[in-house]
């Protein structure tokens, strides 16, 4: 790919509106995580990027940036739910009937803002691309379902705890890149994570973490491109990057 080697990777878990939490985390060129953080505002998040990587960059974002369809679900939703929702993957469907989505999307107003290329295709040195992190959790991580850290109707603090765990322990060990022990941030987190006593303490660092894995992802990305990554959708109607499992990848 065009971008230079000292790029840096950065992971959004863009939330839909500014009432809720967005996480961000910055990777350095070789992939290991420098910054984390959760934020609110768009300006917030312009800042953060602007310190963080104001130079060659690719974004992986964890939200829709591009939303056509008046109703149901983009068909880059609908190719990952075919493929990945046997293991509870399945992404929730985005459309212009969702007021979050009538104007345009947060994200792709961010990456407008921040200079970022949105096509799949693109080479430039500042660009984005859309993920979504459970689908890529089952590939990375090796599961046979998603791991429930989410806070869910009908999931207990001690069963949301137990899966931050299953969760922190397995990117730890598998996505080695990061070398998220040598992190004192994500450290930070896991002490966080461990010393938890209500599940709004576990909500609070959930999005950084997501960020985290989004990072990982923007890595992948500009490491492996469509050889070692599966593109749903396209460019028109949006498109989601996954990466590929192991036995399909050349």
């Amino acid at each position: 790919m065009a971008v230079s080697d000292a790029a840096r990777f950065v992971g959004v878990d863009l939330a839909w509106g500014e009432r809720a939490m967005t996480g961000l985390a910055v990777a350095a060129a070789d992939g290991r995580l420098s910054a984390s953080c959760s934020v609110r505002s768009d300006e917030e998040i312009v800042d953060f990027l602007s310190h963080h990587a104001d130079g060659a960059v690719v974004v992986a974002v964890d939200a829709p940036l591009v939303v056509r369809n008046s109703s149901g679900r983009r068909e880059c939703e609908a190719e990952v739910q075919r493929v990945y929702g046997r293991y509870g993957a399945g992404p929730y469907p985005s459309n212009l009937g969702n007021p979050s989505f009538a104007s345009g999307t947060r994200g792709a107003r961010l990456c407008a803002a921040l200079g970022l290329d949105l096509s799949v295709s693109s080479t430039a040195a500042r660009r984005a691309v859309e993920v979504y992190p459970h689908p890529a959790m089952v590939v990375l991580l090796g599961l046979d379902r998603v791991i429930p850290y989410k806070a869910r109707t009908g999931r207990t603090f001690e069963s949301l705890t137990a899966a931050f765990e299953t969760l922190m322990s397995a990117m730890e060990q598998r996505l080695t890149e990061l070398a998220l022990t040598d992190s004192a941030r994500w450290l930070d987190l896991r002490e966080l994570a461990r010393s938890a006593t209500r599940k709004a303490d576990l909500k609070r660092i959930e999005d950084e973490i997501d960020a985290i894995f989004c990072a990982h992802l923007a890595h992948r990305w500009h490491r492996d491109a469509i050889d070692g990554n599966d593109v749903f959708g396209d460019d028109e109607g949006g498109a989601i990057v996954l990466p590929r499992v192991a036995s399909q990848t050349s």
